[in-house]
């Protein structure tokens, strides 16, 4: 009888990595991405097997790691949330150029409705513009078997593979089947490794082969097992779903669905598939979660002007996640009943945790910042970002990792007093040094506070790459040792706190200050398994 267990899509992914004879788990965590990585640094299979499994300092880290691992034979995973391949992107494009020799998985969890995202981007755009094969998958079983075709697949084409998943595959649990662990790859080394060096006379040859895989790997697509068309009686309509947007679709038809629907869950898109859908139907309706990829490649394909219905057209939203309800709306069909928000859940905001050494931090802050008519305090990602809403309304900006200290240079060179940036001792180490250098390099008249909790507390409490390191990272870059003061964020230490900002806010330079009191989590955590 095959092995079941209950499994997040997070870890039936995770679990499908370990058993296709993973070598290493590269990732930055990210919510809804930080499971897969936390499964398997507590899988046993990974102790035994001595699997990499540490965290990286941010996602371009990572990638380039996984692309080490794969230049030696050994297959590795790349984990991050959308954004994150964003600051991946370098890294992810190029290694279109140079492939890959040891299969390499990019597992990217997208975030549609912003649950805990700074904007709702669909990464499948990101395998379409580098010509990566990408897998969706649309059920946790899904997701635990693509994950070894994935890997099969990159070492067949000698390829990275993007995975793509959304937060409700992600967060969402059911049984799997799962079957015998593989054994890892021997270590061996590239048979062109010419292709591994940049140089435009190397990157003109692979890009031709590159444009000439692709057609190929449409081809696999089309005939992947998990893409599948299936007949329907009444043609009046085609459908075409996406991932989980599969699932959506049948739960409004729990006795099937009487239209043909064309499932895609491996690309790139098997045109011709699309191609007979279209013929056989006298509209399409293309359902699937993010944005309108499919729906503006299908506009594309066609030979003919047919009735093409989506996001783009109104009849699904264009922003936010689907719902069974949504879907049931573009159907034509008869709504349910409707609940109020009331009657589901009682809104809770989300605020900073009751002893977080943030709201001690902010307290002081804002005092000091409002004795100036226009103090400014630019942001950054983290719990500490919280500091926007009741009772602190403490900073100005957040627009992504590292973009506190920049963009407080920035301002102070255009006059800005104070121009004090407040960045995370997770998120300093992940984007902001290089920010603190320009600072340094360009006598920037900036106060930076960092922040430190110990941990990376938004995401969990995972360890945090500049541990019992900040000052000497400051050093290091050219702070002035004078001006890099420590200080304990505890209200007994307010006063303190608040002199040290005075002082360095009068710097005429770059000054550091590091807030520094673990977070107040996994203090809880630590204190309870001392007590075990």
């Amino acid at each position: 009888m095959p092995k079941r267990e209950l499994l997040l899509g997070d870890e039936a992914l995770a679990l499908g990595a370990l058993h296709a004879g993973l070598s290493g788990v590269f990732a930055y965590p990210g919510t809804p991405s930080t499971e897969i990585t936390e499964y398997i640094q507590g899988h046993p299979l990974a102790a035994e097997r001595n699997v990499h499994r540490t965290w990286s300092t941010n996602e371009k880290t990572a990638m380039e790691e996984a692309l080490g691992m794969s230049f030696v034979g050994k297959r590795a995973m790349v984990c991050m949330k959308h954004v994150g391949l964003n600051v991946a992107a370098d890294a992810f494009v190029n290694s279109a150029m140079t492939g890959a020799h040891g299969g390499v998985v990019v597992v990217v969890a997208d975030d549609p409705s912003m649950h805990s995202s700074q904007n709702e981007q669909d990464s499948r755009f990101y395998g379409q513009f580098a010509l990566i094969p990408t897998f969706e998958p649309a059920t946790q079983q899904e997701a635990y078997d693509m994950v070894r075709k994935a890997f099969d697949l990159s070492e067949h084409y000698q390829i990275p593979v993007l995975m793509r998943l959304t937060t409700r595959m992600a967060h969402s649990r059911a049984v799997v089947e799962v079957g015998e662990p593989q054994e890892v790859n021997p270590l061996s080394y590239p048979k062109q490794p010419r292709q591994w060096v940049l140089m435009p006379g190397n990157s003109r040859l692979r890009y031709k082969a590159l444009i000439d895989d692709y057609a190929r790997l449409e081809n696999e697509a089309a005939q992947s097992p998990f893409n599948r068309y299936s007949e329907g009686t009444d043609r009046r309509l085609g459908i075409i779903t996406c991932g989980i947007a599969h699932n959506y679709l049948m739960e409004n038809y729990p006795e099937g669905c009487p239209y043909p629907v064309l499932k895609i869950a491996q690309y790139p898109l098997p045109k011709e598939s699309v191609r007979r859908l279209a013929a056989e139907c006298q509209e399409l309706l293309i359902i699937e979660e993010g944005q309108p990829l499919v729906e503006q490649a299908v506009r594309g394909v066609l030979p003919a002007p047919l009735k093409i219905r989506g996001r783009l057209t109104g009849e699904l939203p264009r922003t936010g996640e689907l719902t069974p309800d949504s879907v049931r709306a573009a159907l034509g069909l008869a709504p349910h009943r409707a609940h109020a928000a009331s009657e589901i859940v009682v809104p809770r905001p989300p605020a900073l945790c009751q002893g977080c050494g943030h709201r001690d931090m902010y307290t002081a802050l804002t005092e000091v910042v409002r004795e100036f008519p226009d103090g400014k305090v630019f942001s950054d990602i983290g719990c500490y970002t919280l500091g926007w809403l009741a009772p602190f309304h403490a900073i100005d900006t957040c627009v992504d990792m590292g973009a506190s200290i920049t963009m407080a240079i920035g301002a102070a060179h255009a006059g800005q007093h104070p121009a004090v940036a407040v960045i995370g001792d997770s998120t300093f180490t992940h984007s902001g040094m290089t920010g603190l250098l320009d600072a340094v390099n360009e006598g920037a008249n900036i106060t930076v506070v960092i922040s430190d909790n110990l941990t990376t507390g938004m995401t969990g409490g995972q360890d945090s790459a500049g541990t019992g390191r900040l000052e000497q990272i400051c050093t290091g870059i050219g702070v002035d040792p004078a001006h890099i003061r420590v200080v304990v964020p505890l209200p007994k230490n307010r006063e303190e706190m608040k002199r040290i900002l005075r002082e360095e806010i009068a710097y005429k330079g770059v000054s550091v200050i590091i807030p520094r009191r673990e977070c107040i989590q996994t203090a809880k955590r630590h204190a309870a398994a001392k007590n075990k």
